[in-house]
């Protein structure tokens, strides 16, 4: 989980990215590229509110064969104990000694990752979302988190997300760059879309690309519990056990919708053609389709 030392807010510009004063450190970040990689190891990489916890509630059932007692069993806290970010203050040092499987989460760029995974070591699972939902949804995430910013209003936080200067930069450069690596390296590469459409084949793409053998019922399962209306239900999973002072749970909740295209209730006229134009230019050699709104399913 986030730990952070002051509430005092702070984006802190380092290698053309943007850490979290208190939350991150830079040279221990920049340690993370040196780190030794087994084959077991699994790395969740996404830009901010592109469904993290969502990929740590189906890594941990797949683990459990489904099972998600055996999950409560292993924590009394939340996933993100089970499953942190690796860019985190102390969390480079945990992952070196722990034992396999080492399952982590990342926002970081491809250039902060560990060199080893582009030899084929390890996996990586790359999950991309919508920009527009990304934004709303960060934009909520905003008020609820910390660590960072609160923002003044929706159409300040659109003007600083189109400017990349969020934690996370640009959702564009983000996402792009990682896709172009994907071939260098173990990777599956989901978008939250396909997930929302068809959960039950993206936890079976997700099980063959980790090798876990699971029969029908266990598979079943894992769909299941990792359904957004169920992860509601489930205090680890939806974050409710995060401490006040990390989250301000009096703003709303971490799962609030998890749908496609709420952005529509966001969004003016202009400020979706805006968005469209600085995808068909940023994304023009990139070839991935989003879907961006329940009618385009």
């Amino acid at each position: 989980m986030m730990a952070v030392e002051t509430c005092e807010y702070e984006l802190v510009p380092h290698r053309g990215f943007t850490l979290i004063s208190g939350t991150h450190d830079p040279d221990d970040v920049d340690q993370i590229n040196d780190l030794e990689i087994r084959d077991s190891d699994v790395f969740v990489v996404t830009y901010p509110k592109s469904g993290t916890i969502w990929m740590q509630q189906i890594l941990l059932l797949l683990e459990a064969k489904g099972d998600l007692a055996a999950i409560s069993r292993l924590s009394n806290s939340c996933n993100a104990d089970l499953i942190p970010w690796i860019e985190v203050n102390g969390s480079r040092q945990t992952f070196i000694t722990a034992p396999s499987p080492r399952m982590r989460v990342t926002h970081l760029q491809y250039q902060f990752m560990p060199s080893a995974l582009s030899l084929k070591k390890g996996k990586v699972i790359y999950v991309a979302r919508n920009p527009k939902d990304v934004l709303v949804s960060y934009f909520y995430f905003h008020k609820l988190a910390n660590m960072l910013e609160t923002p003044k209003d929706f159409d300040d936080f659109f003007e600083k997300f189109m400017r990349g200067d969020v934690f996370g930069c640009s959702w564009f450069e983000h996402v792009k760059t990682w896709y172009s690596h994907k071939d260098d390296m173990n990777m599956l590469f989901i978008t939250y879309e396909e997930m929302i459409q068809d959960l039950h084949s993206a936890v079976q793409r997700i099980s063959v690309f980790l090798e876990k053998e699971l029969n029908p019922e266990q598979l079943a399962n894992v769909v299941k519990h990792s359904t957004f209306n169920n992860m509601k239900k489930i205090p680890k999973a939806n974050y409710e056990q995060v401490p006040d002072d990390l989250f301000s749970h009096h703003e709303g909740r971490f799962m609030r919708k998890g749908t496609i295209g709420d952005w529509k209730h966001h969004f003016t006229v202009a400020q979706s053609e805006r968005l469209d134009q600085v995808f068909q230019r940023e994304m023009k050699d990139t070839p991935l389709r989003f879907i961006w709104a329940i009618r385009d399913i």
